[in-house]
């Protein structure tokens, strides 16, 4: 029993470094679900079996250190932050989305426990990395592939991601990669040495396609602290000024600075700018804009806490806070921010200053165990160190992600290893030798495991596999993806509002779509506003879903109910102009034009910069009579009356205003280098207007220009002659 549970917690550890490779199409959110239900089944068994170990051999019982205190006190905080939270459920489970929350937490704190009994009793931590590295490599395979069109990134045009669906993610887990191959590269030798320094150097390339600048900044800050330190313990020491160390902290240091500095010097360079990776890393020297968007996220952050400072918001309350303080000069960013962006703030606002203070003191307490390690020589000292700050000073910048918590949690535990003394009262317990006694034993830990595999994971992946297929198309028609949603939401899974809020967007969809029979349509929003109103119930202080409400409501024609919930939206967020400009156009469609004109004022003045919210607001009035209005606002906010745009071409539309509507057409041409669909559109707007002549002038210099278009120009020619 004991060799069977050796090796099952052996294989559950070994496992995770390859998890990175794990994409599962059949899952809804493919890159991030698949590999967050692995690790939590991993850990999970790994926890089982070493729940046996320290029970019939004393050398696996955990040991004392402050790490294993400060660590086992932060996730107890955060179980009662999260309780006393603002949506206790979704802080302990989180969403498909993120996979995060205290389930996560959890988990990340079993394998800090199993890894500093297990790893260090066999003495495996190197193994367990060079498996981690050696995974990287197939990442860096990967990457590459992406870069030469091989293979498709999956995030954005240019930014590879490979199987981690995000560049972000990606530029963390080689972040890590590039110093853990320098810490072992200084303990190998021959061919190994040289295969880790080659495996750096690729992972380094990768990294800089990632075009992740927190990481980037976080890989130079470890690189940074990792050589000053290896220097000072070098100069430290009683070996001579030409200690091989030395050279190599100093030679570190100063290829650090010329690296940097050579890239600040050709930032401008053509080269850099034709080349979109390191383009936007050049950015990085002239962050004011972003750091602006930053400071004010942060800033929003900091006046969540100061309404709740001492237990917080709980995991997952973050997106509430962003609602109930948001700032106006935020509206061309993310409508709906659930992350601080900085790891420090996020863990403030998610657990209060007793939740940021333990975060801070394990990473604190990590770096000094480490400095004092016996085992490790200075070079591996500093390296391991190093890793640890370039964790730090990304993550002011990055929150965390799977694989940016397996290899933190593991350099924990080597930390806490490194630090740990026995525990006297569980040494004193006695051993379970008898075979029947490991027997039970043995089956209670597998009934234990498999009840937990199947009540943390089981239901959820069943919803997440339903969920997956109900958003997609389906050959045997919509009436399949209903069903979907209601298996989804019957599976009892912790992700019932991504899948109502799924259903809401779904529904919205479909019911615009003219070949769906009516009674599916009926059907398919009377469920969403049916578990939408279930989830406002769960959780009436959210803002975004009672948005999200309030147009499956409009949708199945409730405006009035509709109307209500954008109120109560807005009354949570009232300084979001996104709220207002929607619920101004309900407004309109329902005939209550002043308060529409309200409605779009309140949107404009809120931030008079953006010309989006200008364009819009301008629309709203002209829809709704107040036509000059309209045009002095678009005349004071952009010096024209017809900027190219749709809602503003809907609006002089329906509104008759026939030379405005013609000069946004032909500001959609000159906007399009004189495209077809923009120039036949001007000759659309030309016969409204009842200028044939020049609808019909349009149209046959259209075709001139683009005989490709023909066919439309025909048909669009014929129905204007039959106009006149």
């Amino acid at each position: 029993m004991k060799n069977v549970a050796r090796w099952t917690a052996i294989i559950a550890l070994f496992t995770i470094p390859f998890l990175p490779l794990y994409v599962a199409g059949e899952l809804f959110f493919p890159f991030i679900t698949g590999k967050n239900f692995a690790f939590r089944i991993l850990i999970e068994i790994a926890i089982a079996s070493y729940a046996v170990l320290a029970i019939v051999d004393r050398r696996y019982r955990p040991r004392f250190s402050w790490i294993l205190v400060l660590f086992t006190a932060f996730v107890a905080w955060m179980a009662i932050a999260n309780f006393l939270g603002v949506h206790p459920h979704k802080a302990f489970w989180s969403n498909f989305e993120r996979m995060d929350g205290w389930i996560m937490l959890i988990h990340v704190y079993g394998l800090f426990i199993v890894a500093t009994s297990v790893l260090t009793v066999e003495k495996l931590w190197r193994r367990w990395w060079m498996f981690f590295l050696s995974v990287g490599a197939f990442v860096c395979l990967y990457g590459l592939i992406q870069t030469v069109g091989g293979a498709q990134i999956h995030q954005s045009g240019t930014r590879i991601d490979a199987s981690f669906g995000n560049a972000i993610y990606m530029a963390v887990y080689l972040m890590f990669s590039i110093l853990i191959a320098g810490w072992l590269a200084v303990t190998s030798k021959g061919w190994v040495r040289y295969a880790l320094a080659g495996s750096a150097i690729l992972s380094l390339l990768l990294l800089l396609l990632t075009a992740s600048r927190g990481p980037l900044i976080g890989l130079a800050a470890g690189i940074g602290a990792a050589s000053v330190l290896w220097l000072g313990l070098s100069l430290r020491s009683k070996e001579t000024r030409n200690s091989v160390g030395l050279k190599w902290a100093a030679g570190g240091l100063l290829g650090l600075l010329i690296l940097i500095g050579g890239f600040y010097l050709v930032r401008d360079s053509a080269f850099v700018e034709q080349t979109p990776s390191l383009s936007r890393l050049s950015s990085v020297f002239t962050l004011s804009e972003e750091l602006e968007v930053r400071s004010t996220i942060w800033g929003i952050a900091l006046q969540g806490v100061q309404e709740d400072p001492l237990t917080g918001w709980g995991q997952e309350g973050f997106n509430q806070v962003f609602n109930k303080y948001y700032e106006p000069s935020l509206y061309a960013q993310e409508a709906w921010f659930d992350r601080a962006h900085n790891m420090y703030i996020d863990w403030l606002v998610a657990g209060g200053i007793p939740a940021l203070l333990l975060f801070v003191s394990l990473l604190a307490l990590a770096f000094f165990a480490l400095l004092r390690a016996p085992e490790y020589t200075r070079a591996e000292r500093a390296l391991l160190i190093g890793a640890l700050a370039a964790y730090a000073v990304q993550a002011l910048v990055v929150f965390d992600n799977l694989f940016s918590y397996v290899p933190l949690a593991i350099l924990l535990a080597m930390a806490h290893a490194s630090a740990s003394r026995t525990i006297p009262a569980l040494e004193a317990l006695p051993e379970v030798r008898s075979e029947n006694n490991r027997t039970i034993v043995g089956v209670v830990a597998v009934l234990v495991a498999g009840a937990a595999v199947w009540m943390v994971n089981v239901p959820s992946i069943n919803a997440a596999n339903h969920l997956v297929y109900a958003v997609s198309p389906s050959q045997a028609g919509i009436a399949t993806n209903l069903e979907l949603f209601k298996m989804a939401l019957k599976d009892g899974s912790f992700a019932n509002q991504e899948i109502r809020e799924q259903l809401s967007m779904f529904s919205k969809r479909v019911s615009e779509e003219a070949n769906v029979p009516d009674e599916l349509k009926s059907a398919l929003v009377a469920l969403a506003i049916e578990e939408m109103a279930k989830e406002i119930a769960f959780s009436p202080s959210d803002a975004r879903l009672r948005a999200q409400y309030a147009q499956a409501l409009e949708t199945a024609g409730k405006s009035e109910e509709s109307i209500a919930e954008f109120e109560s939206a807005i009354e949570l967020s009232p300084r979001k102009q996104a709220l207002y400009i929607t619920y101004g156009f309900s407004l309109y469609r329902l005939g209550r034009l002043e308060e529409a004109q309200e409605a779009f004022r309140i949107a404009y003045e809120l931030d008079p910069s953006f010309e989006e919210v200008a364009i819009t607001s301008a629309s709203g009035y002209i829809l709704t009579g107040s036509v000059a209005e309209g045009k002095a606002l678009l005349m004071e906010a952009l010096g024209t009356t017809t900027p190219d745009h749709d809602i503003l071409f809907y609006a002089y539309y329906q509104t008759q205003q026939w030379n405005e509507l013609i000069g946004v057409a032909e500001a959609r041409v000159t906007a399009e280098s004189g495209s077809a669909a923009s120039r036949l559109r001007l000759a659309q707007a030309y016969a409204v207007a009842n200028r044939f002549a020049e609808a019909r002038a349009e149209i046959e210099a259209t075709i001139a220009a683009h005989p490709g278009s023909r066919t439309e120009a025909e048909v669009l020619l014929a129905k204007i002659l039959q106009a006149q």
